[in-house]
């Protein structure tokens, strides 16, 4: 697992492991059954609060990502390629409906989106 937090970043800490973990999931970086880190130990090697790092977590377990088993520690789900990919879209797709109401506040058309995000991509 590798995460790189930014405290210069708008996203809160715990948005911030929430993604990189959720990403390197989905991304088949972190294996089914792949055990994540005990809170405090994540807590102390990123230097951050326990009370982020089990937010991280709780999100991650809420969306279906990783469960837990008490005793044992959290353990990333065993998630088809089918699931990985839906679960992707619907994370993509939140992000996207924040994006687009960011967008039409600057009356941008589709268009203009499109031809932004080419610049970048």
């Amino acid at each position: 697992m590798n995460i790189a937090i930014s405290n210069t970043s708008d996203k809160p800490i715990y948005q911030q492991l929430f993604e990189q973990i959720s990403a390197q999931i989905l991304k088949g970086e972190l294996e089914n059954g792949y055990s994540l880190p005990p809170i405090r130990l994540a807590a102390t090697e990123l230097r951050v609060s326990i009370i982020t790092v089990k937010k991280a977590w709780e999100e991650l377990e809420r969306c279906g990502l990783i469960y837990t088993v008490t005793g044992k520690g959290c353990f990333v789900t065993d998630l088809s390629s089918d699931e990985m990919l839906q679960k992707r879209n619907e994370m993509i797709l939140k992000q996207m409906v924040i994006d687009a109401s960011y967008y039409k506040s600057f009356g941008l058309e589709i268009e203009e989106v499109f031809e932004l995000l080419k610049k970048i991509y």
